[in-house]
C-alpha cells in the first residue's frame, strides 16, 4: 500500500496520539504525574476556581439553655488564569515522505523517530516550566566573554534550544533572537549560543534568557507559587494569607529531625499533608546519606515509574530542572492542571493534520494543549532552600 498524507493523518490521530499524551501527562515529570488533570473550571478562555479557606465559623460550645453558635458560611475566593497554550511541533520533508511511500515499515519508522523526538523536547519542557513562574526566564545574564554568555544558574538550558534574551524589565532586544544553544557547560554555569558574537553592551548584566515566544506565556509553576509578587492566580497575597507558602531558607546541613520538622510545619500550620518531595540531586544524596541507614527509608517508585527513596512514607524524587540546593515538601492534592481538553493535533479547515509550510518542501503537524496549573492551597506547601548538597 503506497503511502499518502491521509494514511501519515490516520496514523498521526489514531495510532500516536494517545502514546504521545499518556507519555507527556505522566512522564514528563513526577510533580506532573501525581496532579490531577481536570477540564472543570474551564470557562472560555480562562480557569476560574472557586476554592474554600479557612473553616466555616458557624461552631461553638454553649450553655444547655444558652443562644446557638451564630451561623456563617465558608470563605470563598475565586482563583482565575488564562489558560496556557502548550505547543509541539514536528516537521517532515516531502523528500523523505517520497522515499518512503511504497516501503509502509520505513515511513512508520520515520514517524516513530520524529514522535520520540517530540515527546522527549515537549517532556523538557513541560518539566522546566512547572518549577517556573509563569515568565518563562531561563536564566539572568552575569557576564558576556567572547560571546561565551555566564548565567546565575543553567539548569534550564538544554543543547537545542531555541532563545531570545530580553531586557531585566522584560523588553525584547532587538538583535538577540532566535538564537539556538549550541553548548551548556555546567560548571562554567555558561552557554554558547548560535548567530553573531553577542556582547554585553548588546546584552548587559541582568538581563534574561526565555524561550523563543514563551515570555509571561508559560504554565503558572511552583517559582510563582513560592516567589514574591504581590497577587497570585489574580488575588491579593496580603490580603489572603493561605496564597502565602513556607520558605525555609539556610537550610544548611539534612538531618531526619530538621526534615520532620519542615513536613510537621505544613501539618501545623494549614493541616496538610505532604506527600512528595521534590528536590535537587544532590539534596537527594544528602537525604540519603543523612538518613539512609533509618529504616524508614527504601527504594520505590512513585506514579509514572519514577524511581525514588521514601522518607516517613513520602517519596522523595529528583528532578534535573529543580534548583539547586533545594527541596519542595508538597501536598500533590492540592494541585490540578485544569484543561480545555487533553493534547490534541491542530487540524485545518480540510481535517488535515500534516500541513504544507507555504513555499517549502516540508510538511508540519502542531501538538497542542490548552492549560495551566493551580495549588489551591499554597499555604500547605514548603520550600526548603540552601540545603547542603551531597557529592
Amino acid at each position: 500500500m503506497a503511502i499518502t498524507l491521509t494514511n501519515a493523518d490516520s496514523a498521526l490521530k489514531n495510532y500516536y496520539l494517545d502514546a504521545i499524551a499518556e507519555q507527556l501527562n505522566y512522564r514528563a515529570n513526577p510533580l506532573l504525574a501525581k496532579v490531577n488533570q481536570t477540564s472543570n473550571y474551564v470557562y472560555g478562555k480562562e480557569i476560574k476556581k472557586l476554592t474554600t479557606f479557612g473553616i466555616n465559623g458557624g461552631i461553638g460550645a454553649g450553655t444547655e439553655d444558652g443562644n446557638l453558635p451564630k451561623a456563617t458560611g465558608n470563605n470563598y475566593a475565586q482563583m482565575s488564569l488564562p489558560l496556557k497554550n502548550l505547543y509541539g511541533t514536528i516537521e517532515i520533508s516531502d523528500k523523505a515522505i517520497r522515499a518512503s511511500e511504497n516501503n509502509a515499515g520505513a515511513f512508520a519508522n520515520l514517524l516513530t523517530s520524529e514522535m520520540e523526538g517530540l515527546v522527549k523536547s515537549s517532556s523538557i519542557n513541560l518539566a522546566r516550566m512547572l518549577f517556573g513562574d509563569g515568565t518563562g526566564t531561563l536564566g539572568k545574564v552575569v557576564s558576556i566573554t567572547n560571546g561565551v554568555i555566564t548565567f546565575d544558574a543553567v539548569e534550564n538550558f538544554v543543547e537545542g534550544m531555541v532563545i531570545e534574551f530580553r531586557t531585566a524589565n522584560g523588553e525584547e532586544i532587538t538583535g538577540a533572537n532566535n538564537r539556538t544553544v549550541l553548548a551548556v557547560d555546567k560548571t562554567d554555569k555558561s552557554v554558547t549560543v548560535s548567530g553573531t558574537t553577542l556582547t554585553s553592551t548588546l546584552v548587559p548584566e541582568n538581563s534574561i534568557a526565555v524561550m523563543q515566544g514563551s515570555y509571561n506565556n508559560e504554565i503558572t509553576g511552583l517559582g510563582a507559587i513560592f516567589g514574591s509578587s504581590d497577587t497570585l492566580y489574580g488575588l491579593s497575597r496580603n490580603e489572603n494569607s493561605w496564597l502565602k507558602p513556607t520558605i525555609r531558607t539556610s537550610f544548611g546541613n539534612v538531618t531526619g529531625n530538621k526534615l520532620l520538622r519542615s513536613i510537621d510545619d505544613a501539618e501545623e500550620r494549614s493541616g496538610s499533608k505532604v506527600n512528595l518531595i521534590l528536590c535537587s540531586f544532590g539534596v537527594k544524596r544528602s537525604i540519603y546519606s543523612s538518613v539512609g541507614s533509618m529504616s524508614f527509608v527504601e527504594m520505590g517508585k512513585v506514579n509514572g515509574g519514577y524511581t525514588s527513596l521514601y522518607y516517613n512514607d513520602i517519596p522523595v524524587v529528583a528532578d534535573r530542572f529543580c534548583p539547586k540546593g533545594c527541596a519542595y515538601l508538597l501536598n500533590t492534592d492540592d494541585f490540578e492542571l485544569h484543561q480545555l481538553c487533553d493534547w490534541q493535533w491542530l487540524e485545518g479547515d480540510d481535517g488535515r493534520i500534516l500541513k504544507q509550510v507555504a513555499g517549502k518542501p516540508v510538511y508540519t503537524a502542531t501538538l497542542v494543549k490548552y492549560a495551566d496549573l493551580i495549588c489551591s492551597k499554597p499555604c500547605g506547601q514548603v520550600l526548603l532552600t540552601g540545603v547542603t548538597e551531597s557529592v
